[in-house]
């Protein structure tokens, strides 16, 4: 049941490692944050619409809030960091996620140290810098802040869809409805505000923003935040490395680009990682430590 449970949870970050060679290839340029309004606000609004499913009670301020944290906030600091930092750093920050949820887990959720998520998270950063990382690249104050803070504000989010869970009548497909929805209404003004809307959109880019909505949007994030329910944080975790290993898998071959030695034993490195971090521990999880599961 878990081994299922992870792979269909490993499809979401797998989806969203597309979204780069999606927005370099068929979206207009300079609208990062359009793209995004795209892939959370519409898919929102579907999900919910299909699910027939509405929060209640304290369900508002929580949807609202991993809303932001997931999507919302999450979009525009990671867009600042790579509008400031090199792709490569920008990829390493996001990489450091598993080790934030780990520190989390301890500081939000009081549970003993993940060790086992330290040690696979430090690997799995170590593989993707090794992938994208250049001796060249620059730093900046501000990107690292932003880029630091999207990894952190996404990283509470999932602790926290992790602790509260959903409410057992309430579809998966709904939840993420909900989730969506509030990130998308939550970017609507900062992308009216900051970046506005492409004055012209062609056949290819409908068809991106198709793809970021219904595949990066409604599935993957249906499909994540099930998983977090069903997975071990210590798994779901590493399961982000993904994203950025699909990013440069679709690099090699969509775009020709070429993989040096280094590279590629990054790319081996962070799988291990992946793979590793899915092998349950020998010793029997304390009751303490884990966590409730909510069907669907």
């Amino acid at each position: 049941m878990q081994f299922r449970a992870t792979l269909l949870t490993a499809i979401a970050p797998i989806a969203w490692g597309t979204t780069y060679i999606v927005t370099t290839e068929l979206l207009p340029n300079g609208h990062p944050l359009f793209a995004s309004l795209v892939r959370a606000l519409p898919a929102g609004l579907i999900a919910i619409t299909i699910a027939r499913q509405l929060p209640q009670g304290a369900w508002w301020w929580k949807s609202f809030t991993l809303g932001v944290l997931n999507i919302g906030a999450f979009f525009p600091l990671l867009f600042i960091a790579a509008y400031r930092l090199p792709g490569g750093v920008a990829a390493t920050l996001g990489a450091a996620q598993p080790l934030i949820v780990a520190a989390l887990m301890v500081l939000v959720l009081r549970q003993s140290a993940p060790w086992r998520l330290v040690a696979w998270g430090i690997v799995g950063a170590l593989g993707v810098a090794l992938i994208v990382l250049r001796a060249s690249a620059g730093l900046d104050t501000v990107g690292l802040v932003a880029g630091l803070a999207g990894t952190a504000s996404m990283a509470l989010g999932v602790i926290l869809s992790k602790h509260w869970g959903k409410p057992t009548e309430v579809s998966s497909l709904g939840y993420a409805g909900w989730l969506l929805a509030s990130g998308g209404l939550f970017l609507l003004p900062i992308t009216a505000l900051t970046e506005g809307f492409p004055a012209h959109v062609d056949l290819p880019a409908i068809a991106g923003y198709a793809w970021l909505g219904v595949v990066g949007g409604i599935v993957a994030y249906t499909l994540w935040f099930r998983g977090i329910r069903l997975v071990p944080l210590t798994s779901v975790a590493v399961l982000g490395l993904l994203s950025p290993l699909t990013a440069a898998a679709l690099g090699a071959l969509v775009l020709g680009e070429r993989f040096t030695p280094i590279q590629s034993f990054g790319f081996v490195l962070a799988l291990a990682a992946i793979v590793g971090a899915q092998i349950p521990a020998r010793r029997r999880a304390s009751v303490r430590n884990r966590m409730p599961t909510y069907p669907d």
